[in-house]
């Protein structure tokens, strides 16, 4: 029998008493009958919803052909709206694209590196965002990485300190992927700010799983998607761009959306768009926005807010269990500074990713990480409790140490 971790619960807002347990929406995803789905981190569990949200594509383009296009380009921004709500941006301040990497490029191309050369980030980003970051050094670009301490927070004085008058951009990801801290991004934005530099905010890790409200936060450029916490799949990023910073930004990387006839389809330069259509390059992926719509509708039906306060409670109770078989935690423990997943680790903790996932455990193992158990809105305590009963297990087990001699590096066997 699983072992159960007493965790006292924090008192439920007026808000959360008047709705439905959110276990109840369980059936509204239908992955949850076959695994204890703990990989919300990674990719979120796919609504009911998203088959009829396809069909409805399919149909539209099987019925009205080329004339479909007429509903489909609104969807852009209409989508771009549903996920600002979600984050506290006004209504046209967000683009949909297909995916991170490509907003980061074409931010990255808006940048004048003759007069502002530097660019900082820290060691603990997406590989994405340093990748990108570094590729920009054949235009001019100087990048400055902020080393971290501990491996799980970002020191915030640290990174707004290497700020200075010939700093561009300040990239950072709101919770990080390795190990689920969230960064306090309010001195740095100052000190950013305080130099005249801009700062981009990757809310991946973040969106849907923790409050976020962007004015508040006074960021220039916000990049995400939906394939986490969202629910929504792959394919459906978006670009957020403060005003301010929008009339400052011209990206060399655009397309025939990006100019501000785009149907007249006229030779010669760009004509950028006055609005966030500048960001936009070439066709949308249609698809992605059918299929991402019932994620972000479900998301903002249970309310951010609300997903929190579960998260708290159960990402606590995987902190507990862990404590209680002497794992390494790899996640802050503080709730201010804890995202929605916990990484625990432990030798041999990537075999033991193989054979949760054998007993219908779905979690993922990343290195210097370990184990990534990121319970959503509609998981269960128990759920959390057998996931950490089947680490128990495995690590006590004869299969357990004889993968771990079989992956073991041939020289280490020697």
């Amino acid at each position: 029998m699983a072992r159960r971790t007493t965790v006292k619960r924090p008192a439920r807002s007026a808000e959360s008493a008047a709705r439905p347990e959110l276990t109840s929406l369980r059936p509204r995803f239908p992955i949850l009958r076959r695994y204890d789905y703990l990989i919300n981190n990674s990719l979120g569990a796919m609504p009911r919803a998203t088959y009829a949200a396809l069909k409805e594509y399919a149909d539209s383009w099987a019925s009205r052909g080329v004339l479909a296009w007429d509903d489909w380009l609104p969807m852009v921004t209409e989508a771009g709206d549903r996920v600002g709500r979600l984050i506290g941006a006004p209504p046209g301040s967000l683009m949909m694209h297909q995916n991170v990497s490509t907003l980061l490029a074409i931010v990255l191309s808006s940048l004048d590196y003759e007069r502002r050369p530097k660019l900082v980030s820290t060691d603990l980003e997406f590989p994405s965002l340093l990748y990108n970051l570094h590729e920009q050094e054949r235009r001019g670009a100087r990048v400055e990485i902020v080393p971290t301490r501990d491996g799980l927070l970002v020191d915030e004085e640290r990174v707004a300190a290497a700020i200075d008058d010939r700093t561009a951009l300040v990239c950072l990801d709101l919770v990080l992927f390795r190990s689920s801290g969230i960064v306090d991004v309010r001195p740095i934005v100052e000190a950013a700010h305080r130099h005249g530099a801009l700062v981009l905010l990757d809310v991946y890790q973040a969106i849907g799983a923790v409050p976020i409200d962007v004015r508040e936060l006074g960021v220039d450029v916000v990049v995400g998607g939906s394939v986490k916490w969202l629910c929504g799949g792959p394919g459906a990023c978006y670009l957020h761009v403060a005003e301010e910073a929008r009339r400052r930004l011209r990206p060399m990387a655009t397309g025939w959306f990006s100019h501000k006839r785009p149907f007249a389809f006229e030779l010669g330069p760009v004509e950028p768009a006055e609005d966030m259509h500048r960001f936009m390059g070439g066709s949308p992926a249609v698809p992605a926005l059918y299929a991402a719509r019932a994620g972000h509708e479900l998301v903002a039906e249970v309310g951010v807010r609300r997903i929190r306060e579960r998260s708290l409670r159960l990402t606590q109770r995987i902190i507990d269990g862990a404590d209680a078989q002497g794992l390494s935690v790899n996640t802050p423990r503080a709730p201010s500074r804890r995202g929605g997943t916990v990484c625990v680790d432990f030798e041999g903790a990537n075999v033991a990713h193989d054979l949760l996932i054998e007993q219908k455990i779905l979690i993922d193992y990343r290195p210097r990480c370990g184990i990534r158990l990121s319970p959503h809105f509609y998981n269960t305590e128990a759920e959390c409790d057998r996931a950490l009963e089947a680490i128990r297990e495995i690590r006590a087990s004869a299969t357990f140490r004889r993968r771990r001699r079989e992956t073991r590096p041939a020289q280490a066997r020697r």
